[in-house]
């Protein structure tokens, strides 16, 4: 068994997970350090399990300090935190008497050449934080994967080395979450465990693979059944544990909707065994939500987990496949090199791996996938990653597509219309509404 350091991120995870306890986790980061601090120790007084998470600002997710720094003089407000951009002491003073064994902060940026912001990670002692090199290039750049592979095999090696110091540091592959949604679950779990094997392979002894809620509720439980079987087999030599995130993809406008969706998802997360889920809220539909509405969803995600009993791979009424497909995709892979991010590399010049609709210049751009009538994620066509044939091979058009992307606002929202029309919409949070 692992001995976590005391102060560990993935040590209290792990604590939490014995004790039957779901970790909620926000994604907010505020440019203003009193902002960000302010929301630090809000999360920590909520009440429920949590940890805090700084997220950074675009400026630094793209390298460009030159209009950080201009933004900064001129007062311009910024979608997140500067982390390298600040002098440590600033930093410092944000976590200052709120980051401690009781309350680990991980740092979210989504950045494919991520040296900068590990290097200042390491130097905080900071010992969490996620992406990876193929989740944090394809979505969020034309940066050449070569380059985000190479850049992240640096900056993992760096982060490895504060194990000497009695930190643990630890990775959260953001694989799973692929462009949000519409990417199938099997691709989903090739990607989150091909690049735990990645960090694994620079060092890291301590990751997190990731699953996001997509748009059926039996298929996403399949899917986390699979990912950890996938997880024992393929990193059995590592501390790993499993996390859900709320819904990436065009959000509900009505409140009841957006709530009913991260209920649904808290329950996905207990009964699929995950450790940590990360929330969203109501106001994402429309803006950057506040710190009293991430508490708040916080608290709603908090409550409809402890109301759940976790059913683990007994939850799943029946197998589809999914685990078989990411097997052979991860096995084909694997073929392509003993190095993981060598491997990854040549996998998406042989169009091995592809992740539908996503424009980046080095995804082959072959495959594609739609919602079908039961709202079940497939396979429209598999370009020539090796897990044909597909049944349903069709041409997508635009308003298939259109249909799949809106398919979960507008399931949740004609729902919770219905449901208005009986419930007032005043009424506080935590009735059931949970949609099948």
């Amino acid at each position: 068994m692992l001995t976590y350091p005391p102060s560990s991120f993935a040590g209290y995870v792990d604590s939490a997970y014995r004790s039957g306890s779901l970790i909620v986790q926000p994604r907010m980061g505020f440019g203003d350090p009193e902002t960000m601090r302010r929301g630090l120790v809000e999360v920590r007084r909520s009440g429920v399990r949590a940890v805090g998470t700084i997220t950074l600002d675009s400026y630094t997710r793209t390298g460009d300090y030159e209009a950080l720094r201009r933004a900064l003089d001129d007062g311009v407000p910024l979608n997140g935190f500067p982390l390298v951009t600040y002098p440590h002491e600033v930093t410092a003073s944000v976590l200052e008497g709120v980051w401690d064994s009781e309350f680990p902060v991980q740092v979210r940026h989504g950045c494919p050449l991520p040296g900068d912001i590990f290097a200042a990670i390491s130097d905080l002692g900071l010992d969490a934080s996620e992406g990876g090199p193929v989740s944090y290039c394809l979505p969020y750049s034309r940066v050449p994967l070569e380059e985000s592979i190479a850049a992240w095999s640096r900056a993992c090696e760096r982060f490895a080395v504060t194990s000497e110091r009695g930190v643990l540091p630890h990775v959260e592959s953001f694989g799973g979450c692929m462009l949000g949604q519409l990417c199938p679950p099997s691709l989903l779990l090739t990607l989150t465990v091909l690049e735990g094997m990645f960090f694994r392979a620079h060092g890291l002894t301590s990751v997190s693979l990731s699953y996001a809620q997509q748009t059926h509720f039996e298929q996403d439980l399949e899917a986390l059944a699979a990912l950890r079987r996938l997880g024992e087999e393929f990193l059995p030599d590592i501390d790993w544990h499993t996390v859900v995130y709320a819904y990436m993809g065009v959000y509900p406008f009505e409140r009841l909707a957006a709530e009913a969706l991260l209920r649904d998802a808290a329950e996905l997360a207990v009964r699929g065994g995950a450790g940590r889920l990360l929330v969203k809220t109501p106001a994402e539909a429309h803006r950057i939500p506040t710190i009293a509405e991430n508490v708040r969803s916080l608290r709603l995600a908090a409550a409809a987990a402890a109301g759940v009993e976790n059913a683990g791979a007994a939850g799943v009424r029946r197998e589809t496949g999914i685990y078989e497909e990411a097997r052979a995709l991860i096995e084909a892979v694997l073929e392509l090199g003993e190095d993981p991010g060598t491997a990854l590399g040549r996998s998406f010049e042989r169009g091995l791996l592809d992740v539908p609709y996503c424009l980046h210049p080095d995804n082959p751009g072959r495959a594609r996938s739609y919602v079908d009538e039961t709202g079940r994620l497939r396979w429209a066509s598999v370009g020539a990653m090796p897990i044909g044939p597909v049944p349903d091979t069709r041409e997508i058009t635009g308003s298939d597509l259109l249909a799949s992307l809106y398919y979960v606002q507008r399931k949740y929202d004609r729902h919770a219309l219905r449901e208005m029309r009986v419930e007032p919409e005043g009424n506080e949070p935590g009735g059931d509404l949970t949609i099948r």
